[in-house]
Formats: C-alpha cells, sequence, structure tokens
C-alpha cells in the first residue's frame, strides 16, 4: 500500500510541474525550480538530522 500512495504522490508532483512548466508563465517556473531546490536541500538535513 505504502508504495502504491508514494506513487500517487509522486504522480502529483510530476504533474504540478508539467502544469507550471506548460503555463509559460517564467514568475511561476522560476518560483518551481527555486522552492525545489529548497526543498531537497533543507530535506537532506532533516533526513541527516542527528536523531536522540
Amino acid at each position: 500500500m505504502s508504495k502504491f500512495v508514494r506513487f500517487l504522490y509522486q504522480l502529483a508532483r510530476m504533474a504540478n510541474d508539467i502544469e507550471t512548466y506548460s503555463s509559460g508563465n517564467p514568475g511561476k517556473i522560476a518560483r518551481r525550480i527555486k522552492n525545489k531546490i529548497i526543498g531537497r536541500k533543507i530535506g537532506s538535513r532533516i533526513y541527516r538530522w542527528p536523531k536522540i
């Protein structure tokens, strides 16, 4: 079940990317790219956070 849910979340993110890029609005595209980069940086740091 968890693999299916993960697949649906990935599909939703991909659909959001396609919708943003197809809009042609450079502001939306730049914001999407910026937020993806920031999210990956923060996510990787949280993942490596020392566990107590």
